[in-house]
């Protein structure tokens, strides 16, 4: 990734955040030439391993399953907000218009080590824990007890845990930081109704 320094994150609990945030994670292993990609949910345990572990799960009938006996390495990106940014937002750009336009993001990158987790109690505890994660905001949420226990059954048969021990991560926010001060107070104006959260961003991430 190319990564300049003033777009560089590496505050663990920042970058922790925003994978919980933003949990699908693109997953991505290589084999004999080709890339395999996946787009995960994930459950993130800060405190285990040495840098955080992850948890999902994947079907018995993707390819993936059968990978995991020849690959251990894997990548994963996470994506939080990201917004185009027009030069028209720059006051400069009306004295001289040397500007051009630029796209802010935010992103996190995982390295680590992959592996299959035949074990259905485990299974369900990492769905389990989706479910009351992502059910929450509902008025009632949805639980695995609301559906017949063999249906359930027959839908566990179909999946594998997988989990991921994070060897290494790392974040790019790129949120204006490269410009003045003004520049990025009057990018971060033109977002708020727009992309709120990349204004916030901004507003949070820019050099004190």
């Amino acid at each position: 990734m190319y990564l300049p320094t003033h777009f560089k994150q590496e505050n663990l609990p920042e970058l922790f955040d925003l994978i919980e945030q933003n949990p699908l994670g693109s997953l991505m292993v290589t084999y004999d030439g080709e890339i395999e990609a996946n787009h995960i949910p994930f459950e993130l345990d800060r405190s285990a391993g040495k840098s955080g572990l992850l948890r999902g799960h994947i079907a018995k009938a993707n390819p993936l399953f059968n990978l995991l006996e020849q690959v251990e390495s894997a990548y994963v990106i996470f994506h939080a907000e990201q917004s185009y940014i027009s030069p028209n937002w720059y006051p400069g750009k009306f004295e001289h218009h040397r500007e051009v336009p630029t796209w802010n993001y935010r992103v996190v990158h995982v390295k680590g080590t992959i592996r299959k987790i035949d074990d259905e109690k485990y299974l369900r505890g990492i769905l389990a824990r989706l479910t009351r994660q992502h059910e929450a905001p509902q008025v009632v949420p949805w639980k695995m007890g609301d559906a017949p226990n063999d249906y359930i059954e027959e839908q566990l048969e179909k999946i594998v845990a997988i989990e991921i021990e994070i060897d290494s991560i790392l974040g790019k926010f790129k949120v204006s930081q490269n410009r003045s001060a003004v520049d990025a107070t009057s990018a971060a104006n033109a977002l708020q109704t727009q992309t709120p959260e990349m204004a916030e961003s901004i507003r949070k991430f820019y050099p004190k």
